[in-house]
């Protein structure tokens, strides 16, 4: 059964419910381990520092894979794409539950993100398969949610399986709710791609196509930026809380999710800000937001501290102009996209998580005493975003067909 557009609010519920799960296999993963680390950290016989390589190893293949699942599903749809990748997926968590050392278990870690790469552009794919204009905004405000609750209520859940049983329990957790979820798209996900409109054109002229337009490279470095900055804060905030001001798993879990309230208000304003005030000035506002985050946590850290109130602080702040930010700046990146969704959803994830990944990697290599390394990575990804921003203004007359 292909559906050609989810039109009715049951309709819409059931899709993006599907999809917002799917989508919180990959970011459950890649932070439920963080309340374990020390646990994790004595176990291989690492430095708990090099914990911080497990979130690169997993976002970087979770970025890569996209360009291969993006135009993969134009050409046999979307449905054999998000089977492909569980599958895939569900085979490295048992290579991790498994892994007698941690090179093991950071290339099981890559294989993770190598499957959960395809939740990553099927959730911008299939939304613009379905909607349109006002209704694609509310469609990836919604997905937005889903995408920050899932990383950041995981480390809850992460935190108290760790400490009532080992840190493998939350990988045990994990390959139960992939079965669940992989289950659930067979039985309920219909097709959103019908055959007549897929495209069998080289990968190439896709790509070219969709990377040639000015105003979208500058959304995507928006984007890229944007989510490097919370790779960051969720790769070096448990080594923060938890080695540097030895605080328990519990509690480090707790704080950790502090941020989430911000992004939620932040993805939920963005939809109805737009209807007042159109697509360019929330952005502007989200980039305001992301700013004044990051100095926040960069102040302290410059005198070599780490204090709770200014990482928790600091980090709300840029969450919520980063809630502002994605759906806004994801809609006007696709919507000029309706037959290349894949390839365009699949450069905007791919691109966006290979970023956060390489981040999370320069993250890991600095020095991890106090928050100036968090700070600083988080102010450069807010200087990025103020530079993106004003490259697509600077271009906004030369590519006509986009909407904003």
């Amino acid at each position: 059964m292909v559906v050609k557009q989810q039109s009715s609010s049951a309709s819409m519920a059931k899709l993006l419910f599907l999809l917002i799960i799917l989508v919180a296999v990959g970011q459950m993963t890649q932070t439920m381990y963080v309340p374990s680390i020390p646990a994790m950290s004595e176990f291989f016989s690492v430095k708990s520092a090099y914990l911080q390589a497990v979130m690169a190893a997993y976002l970087i293949p979770y970025g890569l894979s996209q360009f291969i699942y993006g135009p993969l599903s134009d050409r046999i749809g979307r449905r054999p794409v998000i089977l492909l990748g569980m599958g895939i997926f569900l085979l490295g968590i048992v290579s991790a539950l498994f892994a007698p050392s941690f090179e093991w278990f950071l290339a099981a870690s890559f294989v993770q993100g190598m499957g959960t790469g395809c939740s990553g552009a099927m959730c911008r794919t299939v939304t613009r398969d379905c909607y349109e204009g006002e209704d694609l905004h509310r469609a990836n405000s919604l997905v937005s949610m889903g995408i920050i609750f899932s990383p950041l209520i995981a480390p809850v859940l992460g935190g108290y399986l760790s400490s009532a049983f080992t840190w493998q329990a939350s990988y045990m957790f994990l390959f139960a709710f992939g079965a669940a979820v992989t289950l659930a798209m067979m039985v309920y996900f219909a097709e959103t791609l019908p055959v007549e409109k897929r495209r069998h054109e080289r990968v190439l002229v896709s790509y070219r196509y969709v990377l040639g337009n000015r105003r979208f490279q500058g959304y995507v470095l928006c984007l890229i930026a944007t989510f490097a900055g919370i790779a960051a804060f969720e790769a070096a905030a448990g080594v923060l809380l938890g080695s540097v001001l030895k605080l328990d798993p519990k509690t480090v879990s707790l704080l950790f999710i502090l941020p989430l309230p911000g992004y939620l208000a932040g993805s939920w304003l963005s939809a109805v800000l737009a209807k007042k005030l159109g697509n360019a000035k929330v952005m502007m506002i989200g980039m305001l937001a992301i700013t004044l985050g990051a100095v926040i946590i960069l102040i302290p850290g410059m005198a070599g501290l780490v204090t709770v109130s200014s990482l928790i602080g600091g980090a709300f702040v840029y969450f919520a102009g980063a809630g502002v930010l994605f759906p806004a700046a994801t809609t006007a990146a696709i919507q000029p996209f309706p037959h290349h969704a894949g390839t365009a959803g699949a450069i905007l994830g791919g691109l966006q998580n290979l970023g956060a990944g390489l981040a999370t990697l320069a993250a890991s290599m600095m020095r991890a005493e106090d928050q100036y390394s968090l700070g600083a990575v988080m102010s450069v990804m807010a200087i990025l975003v103020v530079f993106s921003l004003i490259w697509v203004r600077r271009n906004e007359n030369q590519d006509s067909h986009v909407l904003v």
